[in-house]
């Protein structure tokens, strides 16, 4: 039957005859070529050159540097000769022999020619030919000649060029003497590459068929002609048309031509060849378009039956013979025709070096080359353009390896497409002449016999056109299916025709011609103009046998049976696959980098909820199937769309089908997004490839996706996001694509070599694994074809031409179906055994299966078969030709025939409806009395024949009992990749995995008895086709196992997969009510659809399918991998490598993204990048791909939950809820302000006690101040100290539109406020330096203002732009309503990210001054994240300080800029007391503010809290009276317990303010506090510190309880977040508390941490050993002077100030179990410290210096120095009552140069 598309020749002795033949005609010629046949580049082998080098990507063109000191001025050389024409005209100019004089144009002086010598032979005639490659030019300005490469010469004439250099661009006219001798510019130099390119115009191609008039159309189709690249740019080929030439004379037969006409020059000069020796002249220009052409021949008709079809692609080869005939039969294709001048143009990539040896094919090596590929054809075999192709590719490979070599030694470590133009020249490597052409391939063709015949015009096409036909006339072609007419005319180019005459051949390349939908038109135009009557006729003759009518009919009136319904499945609903979550949270990953993106196209914070809407191809089926998940899946549920959606019916409002009322449903979904801004809608494209014509230029009632989802509303909608799912991405990864690479997902593999990643209960059987099937030569493959239909149906195609083959195809499949089903039946009269002749073997085993399967069972469950006919008038007939035959043959109740026609709903009959409603409405639990099926999933174990119709399959899911797939009527003409896998992929499934020690799938004869798999999951190619089944045996009654659950992501939380040793426990007999039969013992045996469930379908196809299918190329992947993505897109050159089997799917997109372009019609062809960008992305475009059938439906459900689940996270916040701690019952109740005081009373104020113990619940960890009127519960256990952080209770609270926000937090409104509009630039600001000096800090202290311009008002400057001299101050009497008068300070380290600084919302857009003061080190990136904020830089000595030294430096800051104002306030007339004295000094973790609202109408006194905007708590501090007295003004932190429900602290909850400690955010009076300070060395609890001090010093403090404080739990950065470690290494070590201190001068390891970090972390942990009498003993608490530090939890302070005048708690009556002295000053005083009483250590009577038999008091000294600890102990005259060791001095762990501390430990006496 011939060689494979790939083989090779099977003459031997041929192969050596022409080789050797071939080699000794070139050694003969004077030329010099290579032997470029030594093989004839039709074996599939791997060519040596790497194929990935042809992917490289372009290199920009970049000009050289000019030397040093040379000239650049435009208008001259590099000499600094003047080379203008204007300068030079008049001038004697020596131009050598055989040089012309041109003018060259500079884009920097386009007035301006340059006067240029150039070699003659370089330049163009005035027809535009005869134009070498290269270069050879002198400079006419300093004489310098030899410039050999274009390049170098315009770098030395100065042509400052941005592009790549081309001589056809940049010298554009001839030069010449006038009458008066001056040079002027004469005509424009013919470059014909400029018009048309000029490789292309010396070929022309084309493919005319023969055979049956298949398409009467009233004139001849043209292919879309897709011009070359040529230098980086689409230029057409000709702008002529081409003319439509063509007869037609009356019968069955029509002829195929295939044409090329095509001559020229060589591409290169080499060794042996001169100009003069390729001067072809052109030949006169003629034309016609006439339907009948005569050239003086006489006129002649052709033999009967044959028709031509001729085109020609430019006029002027001669003329046509005499021919007469009907223009409307003329058939033209282009294929050829565009596969020659594809591979003539060579791409960009091997352009940018003029002279370099890589150049494509030549013509008359392309034409040699078509006729070695046809001779290897078999008879019944066609030509494909996808392998000539390759031919054409890999012989171009082949013939360049000898300079690719050389090119590799010259400059190493370059890859082939960055050859440069130093290489040498080389011989020609195509060096075929015109006249070896013709023997040469005559002698190629002779060893086919008659199969291939070449003819050789010297004189004209038209002559050999006309000896051809004379040919077909006289019946000399009758054996062959191509001439090939090759015309080598003296004086002419090349010109060669491919008349194609084989039937078979003419027939598959005429349908080829033409769309799919143009194809449907015409089988239904011959249906219903009763063609096909001749056909059903001789179809359903049997000949000897009888007519099956009539055979029919005397078998109609058998008996009907009515079969049992169909047990009840027991479903257990399973979980979502672990993969399928997988490919969830990978799209939750993409959308969360869209949104984390610098661009900011989407703000996941400002969204609340998801909407969405899927969108589906036009099937009923696919729709009702998509709400048939969507409903089960439980999606609903979690977006909180139940309560809106009551029932399934109502379900369908989220899913809609594409057709012409989807316009108003995308459109409301446009408004309802442009209306709810705060909700996110997801635009679902389901079967995205379905649709992809363009809405302007697309096919006839296509490109509705194009004007739906691409349309302006949607790209512009911020807050919709469109996802696309498809099983074949590549027809959208295209150069023009929408689609970002970086925003694909691809579905990963659950296994890798057989690990299983995700731990998967089923595995995916797709198109790879039919494949290996089908080469496994085990037993019968799944995927085959059936040699006998083909045979028939061939014969019918020669009888019927004038019959589609789709018509033919399936009339012959019916007629066997119906055949089979007459000798299965066993009725009488239906022709018996003797009629299994006229069917084939596949049909009657599909037949007998179906009949039988249900038979044998007693549950009366089946199989379904697939006949897949894609014309639905075609399917239509094949339905009710079908259902006849059932009827007479009696076998109306043993299957049913479904006909799957998309634009209808699925209609069953009712006895079918009733058979399986009881069964699947148990399944599915579905409450419809009047339920019918509406999906092919619910025919699942129904035995039925499912004809489905339709171009192409439109996402329908199939159920698990799909035995059988027949796609033997599918067309072979369309050879696209999405095409062909979307036909097998509907027989993919999902099996399941079997236990250790099972067998893999063995593909085996009898597929009833294949059990090694037992579970087989189906579905759409978009649909989570992975419903679990426990076993085999799912066809019992009581069924241990479950047959599949088509919902493929309801979530169960019981669901329990079956266990496969069931599948061995079976009842043995049934126990369905319904059923009346008894099983046999082994309901496993009885029951086929049981045992066949875990076996794919077995796939029947086409044999030209077949045969291209199962054929691998050269990268080992399947040829069919190679076609054409989709029609609608075109190679973007065929200079392109393969794809490989190592590729990925992103490679593979990254190929397609690369090798393809969008023809005119599709959608994507308009989406052309703007100038200077490269691609047009659209940045809310998600592309999710995934094998057919494998679960892509279910991911993307459960994305839509976890996506919603996640918005509504951002949406919430873990906000820090705990009680208030250390609270008292025995706290007398006393209510000193209404509970409705909106501010408080001063003097009232100033009456209530002072609260001295902290209540905070984040100082749980820390020393209780004493004080007299509490007692601390001691019920319950303490907390262990390092687990206080991340054990407090936190709360998760949905964020108020008064919310503060991190950096991540992108709407609209507070674009401009946090520096992030991407319309506008980053915003600028200047970095301002402050000087200022404290008597703490010693030195003056320079700071750094960071402030954009659009802040700078609020600053005084010397002079614009000058030096920074303060901040803007208001006045005490001003009042806005939209301003707050109080600048805020934000400390903040390590959460440039996560820092809530963004107050736009929560200041309710009032303006404010926001600073944010940072660390030296850290200015960069806040200054990066926060453009738009005024940021305040520490120095450099605060780079490792804590919290206390930012709060210091604020504070003095502020009332250093209080001064500043004051005194421009006095200088300007007014009272200084009238600036504004307050600051806020805010944590950066408070998000929420709230306030307390008492309903008065009760009595009961009921308290709400209310979120309030930051303005509203703010503006109403600000306005309290007599603010200015208040120091200290603060709120109380929020707690989810309203205020009365606290633990025994109604009274004091209840009390809208009081006096105590404040944290977190504070209103600072920085005039009143100047003498108190933040403690600048503080670590940890310095507000305690300052608010004790505050207090003692007399000042007044607030605490508004009527307002609280909402703080986000943050567990990055922050002043809490301490690394202690060594200075050895940077790695943080476990190092313990007591390794924080050591003794003086000892050898200790050293820790690279702040002294009085230490110190605090080291009396933090040990205090209970060093004051052993304090722990637990709220009684005698330890005295601590001027300073609270954190001795602990089980240590009680007692603070005391030492400052005259100053406010303390009575201490007469306490006795103190310690004394801590840290940094004291003067105005500690041995007496001042004998006020104090210390418990008194007892010791033994003889000797003051024995041991104590109960320790006393201990006491504490902290100093900087050793020298001032001894000095304080002098002083304070310590020794009188303190007993000290030497063993008791210690020091931090830190080296000398890091200033250890020093403390002192001693003993009362």
């Amino acid at each position: 039957m011939g060689n494979s598309y790939a083989g090779q020749l099977r003459t031997t002795r041929f192969e050596e005859v022409l080789h050797n033949s071939i080699e000794a005609s070139l050694r003969s010629n004077t030329v010099v070529p290579r032997p470029v046949f030594s093989q004839l580049y039709l074996e599939a082998e791997q060519p040596p050159l790497h194929s990935v080098r042809l992917s490289d990507p372009l290199i920009p063109y970049q000009m050289k540097p000019p030397p040093e000191g040379c000239c650049t001025t435009d208008g001259f050389c590099q000499a600094g000769r003047d080379l203008r024409l204007s300068s030079l005209a008049s001038e004697p100019l020596n131009v050598a022999p055989g040089f012309l004089l041109v003018g060259a144009k500079s884009p920097s002086a386009p007035d301006t020619l340059l006067v240029c010598a150039v070699d003659r032979r370089f330049l163009p005639d005035e027809r535009g030919r005869n134009a070498l490659l290269g270069f050879s030019g002198n400079c006419m300005g300093c004489g310098e000649k030899g410039f050999r490469y274009f390049t170098e010469f315009s770098y030395h004439i100065n042509l400052k060029l941005s592009t790549q250099p081309k001589k056809q661009k940049h010298l554009k006219y001839h030069l010449y003497k006038d009458s008066q001798g001056q040079l002027v510019r004469g005509a424009a130099i013919c470059w014909k590459g400029l018009g048309n390119t000029s490789r292309g115009s010396r070929g022309d191609w084309g493919i005319f068929s023969s055979g049956a008039p298949v398409v009467p159309i009233g004139q001849p189709h043209l292919a879309d002609l897709r011009p070359p690249l040529t230098n980086g740019s689409h230029t057409p080929l000709s702008q002529n048309p081409l003319p439509h030439t063509a007869v037609l004379s009356n019968g069955p037969g029509r002829p195929t031509v295939i044409g090329t006409f095509n001559a020229g020059p060589p591409k290169k000069r080499h060794k042996g060849w001169s100009p003069e020796s390729s001067a072809v002249k052109t030949p006169p220009s003629s034309s016609s378009s006439s339907s009948s052409l005569t050239n003086g021949a006489k006129p002649g008709r052709l033999a009967s039956g044959v028709c031509v079809c001729v085109c020609l692609w430019s006029p002027g080869h001669g003329s046509l013979p005499p021919l007469s005939g009907k223009v409307c039969d003329v058939q033209v294709s282009s294929l050829l025709q565009s596969c020659y001048q594809n591979s003539q143009a060579m791409p960009r990539v091997y352009q940018q070096y003029e002279p370099s040896p890589i150049q494509p094919l030549s013509v008359e090596m392309q034409i040699l080359l078509t006729v070695y590929y046809l001779v290897q054809l078999g008879p019944d075999q066609v030509p494909l353009i996808q392998d000539l192709e390759q031919i054409f590719m890999r012989s171009w490979r082949e013939s360049h390896l000898r300079e690719i070599r050389q090119h590799q030694q010259l400059q190493p470590g370059l890859s082939l497409p960055q050859a440069p133009s130093t290489l040498p020249g080389l011989p020609q490597a195509q060096a075929l002449t015109p006249s070896q052409l013709p023997w040469l391939a005559q002698l190629a063709a002779s060893s086919c016999a008659e199969g291939v015949v070449v003819l050789e015009e010297k004189a004209s096409m038209a002559l050999g056109l006309a000896g051809t036909f004379t040919r077909l006339m006289e019946g000399r072609l009758a054996h062959t299916n191509y001439v090939v007419i090759i015309c080598t005319a003296k004086g002419q180019e090349t010109e060669s025709c491919v008349v194609v005459t084989g039937k078979h051949q003419c027939r598959i390349l005429i349908e080829g011609m033409f769309s799919p939908s143009d194809s449907l038109r015409e089988i239904s135009q011959q249906l219903s103009s009763g063609m096909t009557q001749e056909l059903t006729a001789f179809c359903n003759s049997l000949g000897p046998d009888g007519d099956v009518d009539v055979l029919l009919g005397s078998a109609a009136g058998g008996s009907r049976s009515q079969p049992p319904p169909l047990s009840k499945y027991c479903v257990e609903w399973r979980e979502v696959r672990p993969i399928q979550l997988v490919v969830a949270r990978k799209l939750l990953s993409h959308v969360c980098a869209i949104a984390d993106s610098s661009t900011q196209n989407l703000d996941l914070g400002s969204f609340d909820r998801v909407h969405f809407l899927i969108c589906v191809p036009p099937s009923e089926v696919t729709f009702q199937q998509t709400v048939l998940h969507l409903w089960n899946s439980g999606v609903l549920q979690q977006l909180g769309l139940d309560q809106e959606c009551l029932s399934q019916r109502e379900a369908e409002h989220y899913v809609v089908k594409m057709d012409k009322e989807a316009r108003a449903r995308i459109d409301d979904l446009i408004q309802e997004a442009h209306r709810n801004s705060n909700t996110l809608y997801i635009l679902i494209h389901d079967h995205a490839h379905w649709d992809i014509s363009s809405a302007s230029g697309g096919d006839f009632g296509g490109g509705l996706v194009d004007s739906l989802l691409n349309s302006l509303q949607i790209r512009d909608a911020t807050n919709i996001l469109t996802l696309h799912v498809t099983s074949f991405p590549f027809a959208l990864q295209t150069q023009h694509t929408r689609i970002s690479p970086y925003n694909e997902i691809h579905w990963p593999s659950a296994f890798n070599n057989d690990m299983d990643l995700y731990h998967e209960k089923t595995r995916y059987f797709g198109v790879s694994e039919l494949l290996d099937s089908a080469r496994s030569g085990s037993g019968l493959p799944l995927l085959r074809y059936d040699s006998s239909f083909e045979s028939m149906a061939s014969v019918l195609e020669d009888r019927f031409p004038k019959l589609h083959s789709a018509v033919i195809r399936t009339q012959v499949l019916v007629q066997h179906y119906c055949v089979a089903l007459m000798a299965v039946s066993g009725r009488p009269g239906s022709g018996g055994r003797s009629i299994h002749k006229h069917t084939s073997v596949e049909t009657l085993e599909i037949v007998q299966s179906l009949l039988s399967s249900a038979q044998r069972c007693p549950t009366h469950h089946g199989h379904m078969v697939l006949l897949r006919i894609p014309s639905l008038a075609l399917a239509g007939w094949a339905h009710q030709r079908l259902a006849w035959v059932r009827q007479r043959l009696g076998l109306g109740e043993r299957f049913e025939i479904v006909l799957g026609n998309p634009s209808q709903a699925l209609s069953i009959g009712q006895s079918f409806t009733d058979l399986c409603g009881c069964c699947v409405q148990a399944w599915l639990k579905i409450q419809e009395t009047d339920w019918v099926p509406r999906t092919y999933l619910e025919l699942e174990a129904l035995p039925c024949i499912l004809i489905l119709s339709g171009a192409n399959p439109l996402g329908e899911s199939l159920p698990r009992s799909l035995k059988y797939c027949d796609l033997r009527v599918i067309s072979s003409s369309y050879l696209q990749r999405t095409s062909l896998e979307e036909e097998l992929g509907l027989a993919a499934y999902l099996m399941r995995v079997e236990s250790q020690g099972s067998q893999p799938l063995k593909h085996g004869l009898g597929s009833d008895l294949s059990e090694s798999d037992r579970d087989k999951l189906s579905s759409t190619d978009n649909e989570e086709e992975g419903r679990e089944n426990g076993d085999s045996a799912a066809a019992t009654h009581q069924l241990h196992t479950t047959p599949p659950d088509p919902h493929h992501s309801s979530p169960c939380p019981n669901s329990n997969p079956p266990n496969p040793s069931d599948t061995q426990q079976w009842p043995s007999k049934s126990t369905s009510s319904d059923s009346s039969s008894t099983l046999p013992p082994s309901p496993l045996q009885s029951c086929s659809w049981a045992r066949g469930v875990s076996r794919p379908p077995s796939v029947l196809l086409p044999r030209a399918l077949y045969d291209i299918i199962t054929v691998c190329d050269e990268s080992g992947l399947p040829r069919w991998t190679s076609f054409l993505p989709h029609r609608s897109v075109a190679w973007a050159s065929s200079f392109r490598p393969l794809l490989s089997k190592m590729m990925t799917c992103t490679e593979q997109s990254l190929y397609y993204r690369q090798w393809t372009i969008p023809r005119p019609c599709h959608m994507d062809s308009s989406n052309r990048p703007a100038e200077g960008r490269t691609d047009n992305f659209h940045p809310r475009r998600l592309l999710l791909s995934g094998p057919p059938q494998v679960g892509k439906t279910g991911a993307y459900l459960q994305f839509l939950g976890i996506l919603s689940r996640m918005l509504i996270r951002l949406m919430e916040v873990d906000i820090y809820d705990e009680e208030e701690i250390n609270t008292s019952d025995q706290l007398e109740c006393v209510q000193y302000h209404p509970a409705c005081a909106p501010w408080p009373i001063i003097d009232t104020l100033r009456g209530m006690p002072f609260d001295y113990t902290i209540h905070n619940p984040k100082y749980e960890d820390i020393s209780t101040v004493y004080c007299p009127d509490y007692y601390p519960n001691t019920d319950g256990n303490p907390r262990r100290k390092e687990d206080v952080y991340l054990r407090r209770r936190t709360a998760r609270i949905k964020l108020s539109k008064y919310a503060a926000y991190n950096t991540y937090h992108h709407c609209e409104q507070c674009h401009q406020y946090t520096g992030f509009n991407p319309g506008y630039q980053m915003y600028e600001s200047l970095l301002h330096g402050f000087t200022f000096s404290h008597r703490l800090l010693g030195d003056e202290i320079q700071l750094y203002f960071i402030i954009p311009k659009s802040k700078q008002h609020h600053f005084s400057f010397s002079q614009p732009g000058g030096q920074l001299e303060s901040m803007r101050l208001p006045l005490t009497s001003d009042w806005n309503p939209d301003c707050i008068k109080s600048p805020i300070f934000t400390p903040t380290t390590g959460r440039h990210e996560h820092g809530l600084f963004n107050l736009f919302h929560a200041m309710d857009g009032a303006a404010h001054i926001h600073i944010l003061v940072i660390k030296e080190y850290e200015m960069a990136v806040y200054k990066k994240y926060w453009p738009n904020h005024i940021i305040l830089v520490l120095p450099t000595i605060f780079n490792g300080v804590g919290i206390g030294a930012a709060h210091f430096l604020i504070k003095e800051l502020s009332y250093h800029n209080l001064g500043l104002e004051r005194r421009h306030r006095l200088e300007g007339g007014g009272l200084p007391a009238d600036i504004w004295p307050f600051i806020i000094v805010s944590d950066d973790s408070c998000v929420m503010w709230n306030a307390v609202d008492l309903d008065s109408h009760r009595h009961t006194h009921t308290l709400t809290q209310r979120n309030v905007s930051l303005k509203q708590v703010l503006q109403h501090m600000e306005a309290c009276p007599d603010l200015t007295q208040y120091s200290l003004c603060g709120i109380r932190k929020w707690v989810s317990r309203s205020q009365g429900q606290g633990k025994g602290g109604g009274a004091r909850h209840e009390e809208p303010f009081s006096r105590g400690h404040l944290h977190d955010f504070l209103l600072l009076n920085v005039d009143l506090t100047q003498d108190v300070q933040y403690n600048e060395n503080r670590f940890m609890c310095d507000d305690v510190d300052f608010t004790l001090r505050a207090h003692s010093a007399g000042l007044l403090i607030c605490r508004f309880n009527n307002f609280s404080v909402m703080k986000k739990q943050i567990a990055i950065g922050g002043y809490r977040t301490f690394i202690i470690k060594t200075k050895i290494t940077d790695v943080p070590t476990s190092i313990q508390p007591s390794q924080y201190i050591c003794a003086p001068d000892s050898k200790h390891p050293f820790l690279a941490t702040p002294a009085q970090l230490l110190l605090e972390k080291y009396l933090q942990h040990t205090s209970q050993r060093l004051f052993p009498l304090s722990a637990r003993n709220y009684t005698h608490p330890i005295l601590s002077v001027d300073c609270y530090l954190n001795l602990g939890p089980e240590v009680t302070v007692c603070f005391v100030s030492s400052r005259p005048h100053s406010i303390n708690i009575s201490t007469a009556e306490l006795l103190f179990s310690g004394l801590l002295l840290c940094f004291c000053d003067s105005f500690v005083t041995p007496g001042f410290l004998k006020k104090f009483h210390f418990l008194k250590g007892t010791h033994k009577h003889k000797d003051r210096y024995s041991l104590f038999s109960r320790p006393g008091a201990i006491l504490c000294v902290i100093c900087a120095d050793r020298s001032s600890l001894r000095q304080t102990v002098v002083r304070l005259e310590l020794e009188d009552e303190w007993r000290f060791r030497l063993s008791d001095e210690f020091q931090t762990a830190n080296a000398k140069e890091d200033r250890p501390l020093f403390f002192l430990t001693g003993k009362h006496i």
